[in-house]
């Protein structure tokens, strides 16, 4: 199955920016800071060793081929959302379809309530970090408690010489309603535009790529003021039908995962990345393939029942060109 988009001639003056939301990466073992009861060997889940092997092999394929049709090779930066720790990245970095990849990766533990957190991995020759940075997202209940979620993570390098900031989101669910989740969207749109201004502040002409599980669609509140107050350019305003998106529920398909660039990306120098296309990886292989699902990501658990499949999302990704 390796052999996807074999022939394809590696093209290097192209570099795939990609995120993935992973839908639950967790390991085996019992976490004490996390509620990983669900995906333990004794839980309703049966979570065993075996399928656990099975998830990171497949979720290693996926990143594997990401814009690799395009560029003739494996994607330089990949966001990731939904790990437990890093012990699970770095088991994802020594499965089957990534260990010879040359993959290290930048994670920070996040208080957030159900123990997922944010992480980037990239590849160490195309990508040389410079400085990295969680930035938590402060929100309450209605009951003026505090509500942890995951940390906005900034991550600054030179991808092949230019000097670029990677922005990996996964924000508020809509779990209890989209209406009475949405200010927590909102509060992280807010503290992404604290982040976007501090790098301009640095740097006016700083190349910012935002990506990340938003929760949101292109053309909500919480996207559109990000694009109107930074002068940023989203792709993926654009690629939603009604047949197609990166998650899909009861037949809707929403548009949540997505890439957002800062629009400095198309006034570049023939030495510099511009940008060249984005799109959703939705191979065939990511599908379910029969039933009434047929068309959805192929996901590794359906409620409690065992599907064996990848993530209740598709990856997404953005290709830029020099």
């Amino acid at each position: 199955m390796s052999d996807l988009f074999e022939g394809i001639p590696v093209q290097d003056n192209m570099q795939t920016v990609a995120f993935y939301n992973v839908e639950n990466l967790f390991d085996v073992s019992k976490d004490e800071h996390t509620n990983d009861y669900d995906f333990l060997p004794t839980s309703a889940k049966k979570w065993t060793p075996k399928r656990y092997k099975n998830k990171l092999r497949k979720i290693g394929f996926a990143i594997s081929n990401i814009g690799r049709k395009e560029t003739g090779k494996h994607p330089a930066i990949v966001g990731l959302a939904e790990v437990e720790n890093a012990k699970v990245i770095d088991d994802l970095l020594d499965s089957k379809h990534l260990d010879d990849l040359d993959y290290d990766y930048v994670h920070y533990e996040s208080p957030d309530e159900r123990g997922i957190d944010v992480a980037l991995i990239y590849d160490k020759k195309a990508f040389k970090i410079t400085n990295s940075e969680p930035y938590t997202v402060h929100l309450t209940d209605e009951d003026g408690s505090p509500d942890y979620t995951r940390d906005i993570l900034l991550v600054s390098g030179k991808l092949d010489g230019e000097f670029i900031h990677v922005i990996v989101n996964h924000w508020s669910s809509r779990r209890e309603g989209t209406k009475e989740t949405e200010f927590k969207r909102l509060a992280s749109s807010e503290k992404v535009a604290e982040i976007i201004t501090s790098l301009q502040d640095e740097n006016e002409n700083a190349k910012i790529i935002l990506i990340g599980d938003f929760n949101d669609e292109p053309h909500n509140k919480s996207i559109v003021r990000l694009v109107e107050n930074y002068g940023l350019y989203n792709p993926f305003e654009t690629l939603r039908s009604y047949n197609r998106g990166t998650v899909s529920r009861f037949k809707q398909w929403s548009l949540f995962d997505q890439t957002i660039i800062s629009s400095n990306f198309f006034k570049s120098s023939k030495d510099e990345f511009e940008y060249y296309n984005a799109n959703i990886f939705d191979e065939d292989f990511l599908k379910t393939f029969n039933g009434r699902f047929k068309g959805a990501p192929f996901r590794t658990y359906v409620g409690k029942k065992y599907k064996g499949g990848y993530s209740d999302h598709f990856p997404v990704y953005a290709i830029f060109k020099k």
